[in-house]
């Protein structure tokens, strides 16, 4: 059902403080806190006496008190103490997770720790450039497999119905989509020449009258996507064309974490090449950001509930290409991670 050899976002950076907190990442129970030295630290939240989860304890130095009976343990789970007692049992102990901290979130690695290196986690490009803004908002929670979600950002077509006021524009109804697929995920493009604006972006621009769009929908394996969004002066845009002085990019970062197999956690942020230093541009784009997403997340708890209730399998059409594409990939990826552990267990 998941990849667990990926790294996963466990939280906004300002979200994991020195209060364990309670996550729930591929259906597993896990307390989060800070160290002293303000390291992220993650832990299986059940204490291996009685289960009570750990994030009802507290955090001491480096260690997590259990708020049952004290039992302690540190950062890589295991015991360091049981009151009322000098032996400490062999199995008293959790699992930790590797985390790291990169782009204002905090990551969680979830497969096996040996596998865990830091240079695979996503690279946001332009984070911390000057010449760039950026907005985000609060994470987004979602009724639905996280993979309703990667089909939803692997087809931009939807933009044109559910978004009508805010991303979509009717030109974003007929225009075909081409498909790329690489070994870390599938993107799906276009452009759309000599169009008007869609609302949200008609004011980001810089220059008026009609445009040509690029729609850049990049899903990498699990559950991670760029969405970059282009727009040039009508004329000016197109594939293998340079930039004109005044096109518009907003790179959409979106990062889906699987609570379970019926729940999804969303994490986003925008980057943008205009108004770097505008609070105001960015409360606006925030908002409106938030609203269509809001959108969003109203279709695909209804699509997970129709799912869930469907006399009959649903049938495909020609913008599902990239989703299927992507599900494929992951099924396969998924097998050889099982295969790989059963085998490695015998």
């Amino acid at each position: 059902m998941f990849l667990t050899n990926s790294w996963y976002v466990a939280g906004w950076d300002d979200e994991v403080t020195r209060t364990p907190r309670q996550i729930e990442v591929l259906g597993e129970k896990i307390v989060v806190f800070r160290k002293q030295d303000g390291q992220p630290a993650a832990l299986e939240d059940a204490c291996p006496h009685r289960k009570l989860p750990l994030s009802m304890g507290r955090v001491i130095g480096d260690n997590l008190e259990c708020g049952y009976h004290g039992m302690t343990f540190d950062c890589s789970g295991g015991c360091v103490r049981v009151p009322g007692q000098g032996r400490i049992p062999p199995s008293a102990s959790v699992r930790s997770f590797p985390v790291e901290s990169r782009w204002g979130l905090v990551w969680i690695w979830m497969g096996d720790p040996a596998l865990a290196d830091p240079a695979d986690i996503f690279v946001v490009e332009h984070y911390d450039d000057p010449e760039w803004g950026i907005n985000r908002g609060e994470p987004i929670d979602i009724d639905c497999n996280y993979l309703l979600v990667t089909d939803n950002l692997l087809d931009p077509s939807h933009v044109a119905w559910v978004h009508q006021s805010s991303f979509g524009s009717a030109a974003c109804e007929e225009e075909p989509l081409n498909v790329d697929v690489a070994d870390d995920g599938v993107t799906v493009w276009r452009w759309m020449l000599d169009v008007e604006p869609a609302p949200f972006y008609a004011k980001l621009l810089t220059f008026e009258g009609k445009c040509d769009r690029k729609q850049h929908y990049e899903v990498r394996y699990p559950a991670l996507a760029l969405i970059k969004a282009i727009f040039s002066p009508a004329g000016t845009g197109g594939e293998d064309k340079a930039l004109h002085e005044q096109s518009f990019i907003m790179d959409s970062y979106n990062f889906m974490t699987p609570v379970n197999d019926k729940q999804t956690r969303y994490y986003w942020f925008q980057l943008r090449n205009v108004r770097p230093g505008c609070e105001e541009t960015s409360k606006y784009m925030s908002a409106s950001v938030k609203s269509a997403f809001e959108e969003d997340r109203v279709i695909l708890n209804a699509v997970q509930k129709g799912l869930d209730t469907a006399a009959r399998p649903p049938v495909d059409i020609a913008i599902d290409a990239g989703g299927n594409r992507f599900r494929k990939r992951l099924e396969r990826l998924i097998e050889q991670e099982q295969s790989a552990i059963s085998t490695a267990a015998e």
